[in-house]
């Protein structure tokens, strides 16, 4: 891979991060007075007026699909692991949630060896033992608040991780095609929810909230040209300095200092995950 490409997967990547964290600061800014699941569907709107010419283009590959079953647990599960992680910027400090984050794939690997069949090494449990006790360490009584961010942090990761286990399952789908079934199911899953606890908006909040979800679509639309610009394993190390950008935006919106415990339990974790890469490719 020319040195040229590299360097502008990293740049899509960088930039991708730091959209997602100012994302974060809005989502923390707004939390306190719209209830998470209300600032979740306003996101899904934004991506749906986007996605609707594509849907009506393709409507015959989204009509032909016979596995709407797979389709709608997987978007179900997106519903509830975007819910949760709004509650948790909304209740933890932004580092903190970007650490915990920071175990999905080993949860991953969990799943799919549990619901796929998939075959795992030795290295690759030990590297997911580890990994879980990079976890305690960050939310061990004393560590982390107790309280239900802490709860929609680990739900965010483990409803995550299953819809990354679904997305795998349905690895022979067209790309348009899951990521019309993602964006309008993501409306359709929130709407009720959101018009149960729905607050009126004020004037004043509506340019924040939609900035929510344009922050959003321009921050996954760097991340596929970041991946399709390098390969994965270029790119997996740069991913772990999401913490640096969390941790900055913590500490210049809203004065978080993060603890000891959580950039100790996020470099176990960050060990865990590159380890049994690291071994498998010197054996």
């Amino acid at each position: 891979m020319h040195k040229r490409d590299r360097g502008r997967a990293a740049a899509w990547l960088l930039a991708d991060m730091a959209l997602i964290s100012a994302m974060a600061v809005l989502v923390r800014i707004e939390g306190t007075t719209y209830p998470a699941v209300q600032l979740v569907f306003i996101r899904s709107l934004v991506g749906l007026v986007g996605v609707l010419p594509l849907a009506w283009r393709r409507r015959r590959e989204i009509a032909s699909t016979r596995r709407i079953g797979r389709h709608v647990f997987r978007v179900s599960c997106n519903a509830m692991a975007l819910t949760s992680n709004f509650l948790a910027l909304t209740a933890l400090p932004l580092a903190l949630v970007t650490a915990i984050g920071f175990s999905r794939p080993l949860v991953v690997m969990v799943f799919a060896v549990l619901l796929l069949g998939e075959r795992v090494g030795a290295v690759r449990w030990i590297g997911a033992t580890v990994g879980l006790a990079g976890v305690l360490v960050m939310v061990a009584p004393g560590s982390a608040p107790i309280n239900l961010g802490l709860l929609a942090a680990l739900s965010s990761v483990l409803f995550g991780s299953l819809a990354t286990v679904q997305t795998r399952a349905l690895k022979d789908e067209d790309t348009t095609v899951l990521m019309v079934f993602y964006t309008v199911g993501l409306s359709v899953f929130t709407a009720v929810p959101a018009a149960f606890v729905w607050q009126p908006v004020a004037l004043a909040d509506w340019p924040t909230l939609l900035a929510i979800g344009v922050l959003a679509q321009v921050g996954q639309y760097c991340y596929l040209r970041a991946y399709q610009s390098a390969d994965a394993n270029v790119l997996a190390p740069l991913g772990y300095l999401s913490i640096v950008f969390a941790t900055a935006a913590g500490y210049f919106f809203f004065g978080e200092v993060p603890g000891w415990t959580t950039l100790f339990g996020a470099a176990i974790v960050v060990s865990a995950l590159r380890m049994p890469s690291l071994l498998e490719r010197r054996a």
